[in-house]
């Protein structure tokens, strides 16, 4: 095959690089390294030649010294370089370098983009070197992605998981006369949509998050000629917050989008705090741009068919071992680690149980549950086989804490030995022990512990706020306007939740929210739980609160009585996750042990009250992950009732 390598100027007198093999031709803005054209499968443009060069395929950030405002930033390179050249590959570097001198506050980070086209492949691959030289100043950093932004009359159909896929609308839908928006900003009520079938249908971005875990590849396909343009990602170990942190895909426009590090879900806590002086590095990427086509209208599903298997491929090859950065780590310079992983919980099961399906990785973090937030260095995550037993390869050498958590147990697994990861090493970690929190036997509990909200009721939306994909889906909480359902549901009285007799998939709503008042307000809103007990051990009882979200709220928790005397926890201003009006069931896990004397209970009738204080808002609230009530340890009259309880319940 014959490669196609120049420099050109074009129309606008600014130096293009043109990278091409016989399949796809990449044409890059010198030297900024906006990525300003793709000509493929008989497209001369995949593009959206209707926006500016700058704004078609290109990096950004969003950052801001302490204190002051957070702009957001596109990535501009100043100097072009070529990094390798050969009939294999070619891999062009566009780079900015952090420089004090000058006016105004700049970006203390010097950026490195890369580009890499290989010979007789569909697509390409992209990444990108973030370094802070010494000397820099403190700044905070809370986003960084790559977006493509694609041509708006070819690309209508987008794709992100077997059941997500769906013909979206077009941008001019999202202006004032064709759209109406609603009071989350990015909602929008298609009122009169280019396409009539979409009318009356509700779009929002952020209906198409996915998990790191899930998201390995999303894309568009196009019609005349049928052509799919798929991000790929061969590895998560470079973005933050580990495997279950929740990441924008598609959304109109339309766009693609490879997300690195942002707050999504998570919020204030997931923002990357840098002191002055600080020295760091991190490589984004690589992600690979796949590119496929058919010239059967019938067959264009075999294009996600193909994505997915083309995924496969990339994550067997990874690493890599054609990126020419000193800063990407090929295979030989990488360790790995084993073990085994088992739960201990003797009031479930007198011997150890397989830690079955749990998550299992390597992060710097050094408090349990801290990879959730941790965003400056790399994460490596494997799931355990039935028995327990995992191997986490192709680790970066470094220091790391091993860190997990097992679905159907609460709390996070912390390992209190740090492992050191060399290049070629192989370290056995034997079997470990997770001993979850636990002080006695349950009394009750509410719920399955799984870090999210999605085993509690979510409603149907109401119909004027629907988006057809999601009306029988296993992602109903996808929908807008949930949060009004819940006052919907319980028109005259709050919750109230019967251990016993209630079914949480029925009579738990996914998100204590705000119950709405009239036609604008929004009222605090109080959970009952009623309960009855045999008898009252003389003790301390444990009440476990496990949080799946929370978004702007404050909880109360009183017991058999609602003033400070029964008042046994309080929280204010919990959370900044978003996921009420964001559409999702979890965002940053927290648990909360809670003491309760038994001098609050009585014999007979008992009612724990959640209070959600904060009022004003339809879109602060709190989703709950599992709730248990746990007896004084090693009392007679404590095993018996928990016995009694679980029959029954």
């Amino acid at each position: 095959m014959k490669w196609v390598f120049e420099e050109q100027f074009s129309f606008f007198s600014c130096m293009q690089v043109i990278l091409a093999n016989s399949i796809v031709k990449l044409t890059l803005v010198k030297p900024q390294g906006w990525l300003a054209g793709i000509k493929y499968g008989g497209m001369d443009n995949l593009l959206d030649i209707k926006s500016p060069e700058s704004h078609r395929g290109y990096w950004d950030v969003n950052w801001s010294v302490p204190g002051g405002l957070e702009p957001h930033q596109l990535i501009s390179g100043t100097e072009y370089n070529v990094i390798h050249h050969s009939y294999d590959k070619i891999e062009v570097s566009f780079r900015t370098t952090y420089n004090p001198s000058g006016l105004g506050i700049k970006l203390p980070l010097s950026i490195d983009i890369r580009y890499i086209l290989q010979n007789g492949v569909s697509g390409f691959h992209c990444y990108a070197i973030y370094e802070r030289p010494t000397g820099c100043p403190a700044f905070d950093l809370s986003q960084t992605r790559m977006v493509f932004k694609l041509r708006r009359e070819k690309f209508h159909y987008m794709a992100i998981s077997d059941e997500k896929q769906r013909i979206m609308p077009m941008p001019e839908d999202l202006l004032p006369h064709r759209g109406k928006r609603l009071i989350v900003p990015e909602s929008v009520m298609l009122v009169n949509p280019i396409n009539p079938d979409l009318k009356g249908e509700v779009d929002d971005k952020y209906q198409y998050s996915m998990d790191n875990q899930e998201s390995g590849v999303h894309g568009w396909i196009s019609s005349e000629p049928l052509i799919g343009f798929w991000v790929i990602f061969p590895s998560h170990e470079f973005r933050s917050g580990g495997p279950t942190k929740q990441n924008l895909t598609v959304h109109t426009g339309p766009a693609c989008l490879a997300m690195f590090h942002g707050m999504h879900y998570i919020g204030d806590e997931m923002v990357t705090h840098f002191e002055a002086g600080e020295d760091w590095n991190k490589v984004f990427g690589p992600i690979f741009v796949y590119l496929n086509s058919t010239p059967t209208i019938s067959n264009a599903h075999s294009l996600w068919l193909d994505a997915k298997k083309q995924r496969l491929l990339e994550e067997a090859a990874w690493p890599y071992d054609f990126i020419s950065s000193k800063h990407y780590i090929r295979a030989a310079g990488r360790g790995s680690a084993y073990g085994k992983l088992v739960v201990q919980d003797k009031f479930l099961h007198g011997s150890l149980i397989p830690a079955k399906s749990a998550h299992v990785g390597l992060s710097v973090a050094k408090k349990a549950g801290g990879w959730q937030t941790e965003s400056k260095h790399y994460q490596f995550w494997v799931k355990t086989d039935s028995n327990g037993n995992f191997n986490i390869k192709n680790v970066i050498p470094g220091i790391y804490r091993l860190h997990g958590w097992v679905p159907g147990f609460i709390g996070d697994y912390l390992e209190k030995g740090f492992i050191d990861i060399t290049a070629g090493s192989e370290i056995q970690l034997g079997d470990l022990v997770y001993v979850p929190p636990r002080d006695g036997p349950t009394m009750w509990d509410i719920g399955f512990p799984d870090r999210t909200a999605s085993g509690y009721y979510v409603p149907d939306v109401s119909p004027i706020y629907a988006n057809r994909l999601f009306l029988n889906s296993q992602e109903k909480f996808r929908q807008y306007g949930l949060w009004d359902r819940y006052t919907d549901v319980n028109p005259e009285t709050e919750q109230t939740f019967t251990i016993g007799i209630s079914d949480p998939r029925k009579d738990w709503f996914f998100a204590q929210v705000n119950r709405k008042w009239g036609k604008s307000q929004y009222v605090p809103s109080t959970w009952t739980i009623k309960f009855i007990m045999d008898s009252v051990t003389t003790g301390t009882y444990k009440l476990r609160l496990a949080i799946a979200s929370a978004t702007r709220c404050s909880l109360e928790i009183c017991i058999n009585g609602m003033d400070p005397e029964h008042t046994v926890f309080e929280v204010l201003n919990l959370g900044t996750d978003n996921a009420v009006c964001r559409h999702g069931v979890h965002g940053l896990y927290r648990l909360f042990s809670i003491e309760v004397h038994s001098s609050l209970l009585i014999k007979g009738d008992n009612s724990m009250f959640l209070r959600q204080t904060k009022a004003g808002s339809a879109l602060c609230g709190i989703m709950y992950d599992y709730v248990r009530l746990e007896s004084p340890a090693f009392s007679e009259s404590s095993e018996q009732n928990f016995e009694f309880k679980a029959q029954t319940s």
